[in-house]
């Protein structure tokens, strides 16, 4: 005989097991948030929305794009964009001290998308999510390379670290994002 424990455990393991069904493999697993201890679940944070990826680099050229990509989630984050940054060294021009990263990303640009702790994201050390983008696409070339996700997970389109944000291809392919369905 089930007892309510038995079942209320017995529904919350199914429900898991469903959701992570549900979950696109592109949004398997965590990411540790930017100069915090708590972690990015991906797929309860991004499944079923639009989603912009970059990596991103402190001391990159191209830095100056956070502004841009600030003033892109913040005219579509009320349509369900979402933006994720994940800083990462592959170019060597991040910096050594994760501190630092935080200082460029939310001082001097003032970045209130989503941002992680610095990763690798080519080759056969990249993190599964830049694994998978890279599957769906290509790996990023340099530093600032753009991913636009649809709701399902699939990568709609990839541009490079030339491509600003507010770029009219990019832009068409975020409300291309932001129309599909999950």
């Amino acid at each position: 005989m089930f007892t309510r424990l038995s079942l209320s455990l017995l529904a919350g393991l199914f429900a898991s097991q469903l959701m992570a069904a549900d979950c696109p493999p592109l949004l398997q697993g965590d990411l540790q948030q930017l100069r915090s201890k708590e972690q990015i679940n991906l797929c309860e944070r991004f499944a079923g929305k639009p989603l912009v990826v970059v990596n991103t680099a402190s001391h990159c050229g191209f830095a100056p794009q956070f502004k841009g990509l600030e003033a892109l989630y913040q005219r579509y984050k009320e349509q369900g964009l979402e933006v994720l940054g994940v800083p990462s060294n592959d170019f060597k021009q991040e910096a050594s001290d994760s501190s630092e990263t935080a200082t460029v990303c939310y001082i001097n640009y003032g970045v209130t998308f989503a941002m992680s702790e610095p990763q690798p994201v080519r080759g056969s050390d990249a993190i599964p999510l830049f694994r998978e983008l890279a599957a769906q696409s290509s790996a990023p070339r340099w530093n600032f390379y753009k991913y636009v996700v649809g709701r399902d997970g699939k990568v709609i389109a990839s541009f490079s670290s030339m491509t600003k944000p507010d770029d009219p291809e990019l832009i068409k392919a975020v409300e291309q994002a932001i129309a599909s369905q999950p």
